[in-house]
């Protein structure tokens, strides 16, 4: 399916997915970023009331994108602020199918996957799946529907399956750094040893499994966080308060920093003396794609010294990156380094061979072996 149908809207928000790269590169190459016409929102929520003041200022009908993982993340402002019982806010939403049914796709898409239609029922939504097979004239018969629904206030949402959406023009995403990531993360488990280490979603646990197997490292001490992006800081703050004997590092990336910033602020008003938090910032959503993200844009420094973290720093090669490490390894006070890369990772990157409840099992296991007495 090619993009022309889109041409009748001129506002877009929304968080990127592999699923949706078409879109995502056809929308790049039309719009840049344009805040008055295309937001890279920082979670599916802000897409969502960036759509609604775009609606309240225009009267015309926004168009809010993301993956089907992303639904938890709108339930709250299109039941409390879009739905029709309270501001009738119509809205088209262009949601990636991941872990459909009947199609194989990684653990963490499965359960998603089989509610993807029900949430968006629930929701009173009504919804029009498109895949390779869907022609024009399928399609123009279901915008029709849509857009009555729209006059009423509703809103309603097109399914894509992989492979649907079709554009001529793949973007090329890059930014000035030269450090790659993996580098960062292989030099960040020399550090670490045998500390728990918390890492996000995407690449970078996948990264930083491949190093361990590579390196015939046990992966007891790393909890892979395969989905729920954003929330590997809060997992981790989280086992920081029940284990302060342990330093516990957290290896995020800008993306999922981004995607729920007031975790940073908990973290650091609490500031626990065991947390290292490293965010590896290459600007980029770069496991969805690599749209940019706004973090080349903003100063994690000062935000992470804002939010009460008592060191803070950024770096940009792995001699200051190796310095930085080893001092917040012996430090026992919060410790903020975010660490500047390039875009991009080796074509044969592969993925975790253990399951998340294997992960999570080992993780444990270790853990609860190395209680202190008396606990």
């Amino acid at each position: 399916m090619r993009l022309d149908f889109l041409k009748e809207f001129d506002f877009f928000a929304g968080v990127p997915d592999s699923q949706l790269r078409p879109l995502c590169d056809y929308l790049t190459d039309r719009y840049g970023t344009d805040p008055q016409h295309h937001v890279i929102a920082a979670n599916e929520g802000n897409a969502v009331a960036l759509a609604a003041g775009y609606h309240l200022a225009t009267g015309k009908v926004p168009v809010v994108y993301l993956q089907n993982s992303g639904e938890g993340n709108i339930i709250n402002p299109i039941a409390s602020l879009l739905n029709e019982a309270v501001y009738a806010i119509p809205c088209l939403f262009i949601i990636g199918w991941r872990g459909e049914p009947g199609i194989h796709d990684e653990p963490q898409h499965i359960f998603q996957g089989g509610i993807t239609q029900k949430l968006l029922e629930d929701m009173e939504i009504s919804a029009f799946i498109i895949d390779r097979e869907t022609t024009k004239k399928e399609l123009e018969k279901a915008m029709a529907v849509f857009q009555t629904l729209w006059k009423e206030g509703k809103q309603t949402a097109l399914i894509i399956r992989k492979g649907a959406f079709e554009y001529d023009k793949q973007i090329k995403y890059r930014n000035k750094y030269s450090m790659q990531r993996e580098e960062a993360i292989r030099h960040i488990t020399e550090v670490t040893q045998k500390d728990p280490v918390i890492s996000t979603t995407g690449k970078i646990s996948r990264e930083l499994f491949e190093i361990r197997s590579a390196n015939g490292q046990s992966h007891e001490t790393d909890f892979l966080t395969v989905g729920s992006m954003g929330h590997s800081s809060s997992i981790a703050f989280g086992i920081a308060l029940q284990r302060p004997e342990k330093k516990i590092w957290i290896i995020d990336g800008d993306g999922a920093v981004l995607m729920h910033m007031g975790a940073m602020a908990l973290m650091g008003a609490y500031a626990p003396k065991n947390i290292v938090h490293i965010v590896i910032n290459n600007g980029a959503h770069e496991s969805v794609g690599g749209m940019p993200t706004v973090a080349e844009k903003i100063d994690m420094v000062k935000i992470a010294q804002g939010c009460g973290y008592l060191h803070a720093v950024c770096v940009d090669n792995l001699s200051l990156l190796d310095r930085e490490l080893e001092a917040a390894k012996h430090r026992e006070e919060i410790s903020f380094i975010e660490v500047r890369c390039a875009i991009g990772s080796r074509a044969d990157l592969g993925r975790p061979d253990v399951s998340p409840k294997e992960n999570m099992r080992a993780f444990c296991k270790a853990l609860y072996e190395n209680i202190p007495e008396g606990e």
